[in-house]
């Protein structure tokens, strides 16, 4: 046998990406600090070597994991603010890029649902994760702010504080990994639909509420 198939004795083809997915399905069934990396390479039907030729470590693997939902949740952001500007507009109303962010969020969760779910989970116990923890923070914090503006722009009600806008926003898109499976009724876009229409169209300010606020 080759240098190079003696290597990979065992291994049923799993790259780097694959031996991902099936990690971050063995953390959320077990926990991560239950996964031990035997019961990775059980899981794999790899020899733990084989494992580290991929990755150097268990939290490695989940730096990965959790740099894959929050990168991804961290671009809808960053294009938000990139999004068409409105008949010459620097940048699009503030309610408009919330909406943005609102249903990017919704796609990232169901196109990264075992991903999103992990990151959910995490408790900062480890080095890894308080890192990941203070990237939501500030994507939170983020989305705050951009509440604040949309409210200050007379595009969302202002009697409610924007962090708790914020917090029950992102409370009803964290729950979808409580209950969503993949292949059912709804697809991404239809959930966002939905998620927006309850979320936003009750903080919306009324057209002539916002004329009498220009004008008063």
């Amino acid at each position: 046998m080759s240098e190079n198939g003696s290597a990979r004795r065992g291994r049923p083809g799993y790259d780097q990406r694959g031996i991902l997915d099936v990690a971050v399905a063995a953390f959320n069934q077990y926990g991560y600090d239950a996964t031990s990396m035997g019961v990775l390479a059980d899981r794999l039907g790899l020899s733990k070597s084989a494992i580290y030729h991929h990755f150097a470590s268990k939290d490695e693997i989940l730096e990965r994991a959790l740099d894959e939902a929050l990168g991804a949740l961290e671009g809808v952001l960053e294009q938000s603010s990139l999004t068409e500007p409105v008949e010459g507009a620097a940048r699009g109303r503030a309610a408009d890029r919330l909406d943005h962010v609102l249903r990017g969020a919704v796609h990232v969760l169901v196109d990264k649902l075992a991903y999103v779910t992990l990151l959910l989970r995490v408790r900062g116990n480890t080095e890894v994760e308080r890192r990941a923890l203070a990237r939501r923070r500030a994507f939170d914090k983020k989305v705050t702010a951009l509440v604040s503006e949309a409210q200050a722009e007379g595009s969302l009600r202002s009697d409610i504080d924007a962090s708790v806008v914020s917090r029950l926003a992102f409370g009803m898109i964290n729950s979808i990994v409580e209950w969503y499976r993949p292949g059912g009724r709804e697809d991404a876009g239809r959930l966002a639909d939905d998620v927006i229409a309850v979320v936003l169209d009750g903080l919306r300010m009324p057209a002539s509420n916002r004329i009498e606020e220009l004008l008063g």
